[in-house]
């Protein structure tokens, strides 16, 4: 893994809080974010996925969600956000925009193939869904580092040990 300075400022992150138009502590809100970003950088150790766009993701991928049920344009509006914050807040290179953008338009497609860096982010998200009452299950995610018992228990401890205090 190549660690890359993140791009998770304080900046962006007001600008998050204060666009976001869901529960901050919700099911789709920064408890879930801060998750899917521990899942994402303990993945990329293994994957070699680029670790800012990994991060990013985690922050962005629900961030334009306009409710908490089947929302199916939110991850297009987060592509869209992405690309249009990117000079003034993300400041990523094109091949990282391009992995970003990519990542958070499909991230609830059901998809597995792809870049290692998008199937991370991918992984990342979908290790979270005991947050939600559902078990991760190994042939939905795209990586063999995801696929472990190991790391699907652990990310489903971290699930429900912040659930019970309301994220």
């Amino acid at each position: 893994m190549t660690y890359r300075p993140t791009g998770l400022t304080p900046a962006l992150l007001a600008t998050l809080q204060s666009e976001f138009r869901l529960a901050w502590r919700g099911i789709h809100g920064a408890p879930h974010w801060a998750r899917a970003r521990v899942n994402g950088l303990l993945l990329a150790r293994a994957t070699g996925a680029r670790t800012d766009v990994i991060e990013l993701f985690a922050f962005l991928h629900d961030s334009q969600r306009r409710h908490d049920g089947g929302d199916r344009q939110h991850g297009a509006r987060a592509a869209a956000y992405v690309q249009s914050i990117n000079a003034s807040l993300l400041r990523l290179d094109a091949p990282g925009l391009d992995l970003l953008a990519y990542a958070c338009r499909h991230h609830s497609d059901g998809l597995t193939e792809g870049d290692v860096t998008v199937q991370t982010c991918w992984d990342a998200d979908r290790l979270d869904l005991a947050r939600v009452g559902i078990e991760p299950e190994p042939r939905f995610l795209c990586t063999q580092q995801a696929k472990s018992r190991d790391v699907i228990d652990a990310a489903v401890r971290r699930s429900l040990e912040r659930r019970v205090g309301g994220g």
